[in-house]
């Protein structure tokens, strides 16, 4: 792998866009039919409900990895972050590892190691592996650590988000049809 300078300024990574909308078309494929097939006095709370868990989606896709020329952070942005309180940072002087562990659906993740923190534990952060310009994230993280990331790969591989976007907007499609040649209830 070529070597590249450390990181200067700030790099972030958002979630892959293939992942991000699929998972947000998903979603609406899903429940926005919800209002108006509730019963005429739940359509308020019902849409409401649909409207927040649209936002709580929108909030969990919007993480984000930011690489700095000290550290590496992994958190959600401002406008979300004091929902999803979760995300960590780590200082590349504190890097020590990657480890690789097979998943039950036989891909691999990856766990960044760290040094023995007061107690002498070893902790483990999930390397990020679903975000957009993964191929730069990961020689920028190399270039910071100097580890070898020759067998670090995307956790699933693009086809699989390619199919359920397909489906999500196959379902979305269907559900305007159906829609559009409904009866409005008021004229049977």
């Amino acid at each position: 792998m070529k070597q590249v300078l450390p990181p200067a300024g700030v790099h972030r990574y958002p979630m892959a866009p293939l992942i991000r909308y699929g998972l947000l078309a998903l979603y609406g494929a899903l429940v926005l039919p919800l209002p108006l097939l509730a019963p005429i006095h739940w359509r308020w709370p019902v849409g409401t409900a649909v409207l927040l868990g649209f936002l709580l989606v929108l909030a969990a896709t919007s993480e984000q990895v930011e690489i700095t020329a000290t550290e590496l952070r992994v958190g959600h942005p401002a406008w979300c972050r004091w929902l999803l309180r979760r995300g960590w940072s780590l200082a590349w002087g504190d890097v020590q590892a990657l480890h690789s562990v097979a998943t039950s659906q036989g891909g691999r993740v990856f766990y960044v190691r760290t040094t023995q923190d007061a107690a002498g534990r070893i902790q483990s952060w999930l390397l990020p592996q679903r975000i957009a310009h993964f191929e730069d994230f990961l020689a920028r993280f190399s270039a910071a650590t100097g580890l070898d990331v020759g067998e670090v790969q995307r956790l699933t591989p693009p086809w699989t988000y390619q199919l359920l976007a397909v489906f999500s907007g196959l379902l979305l499609l269907f559900e305007t049809l159906a829609l559009v040649g409904l009866p409005h209830p008021a004229n049977p």
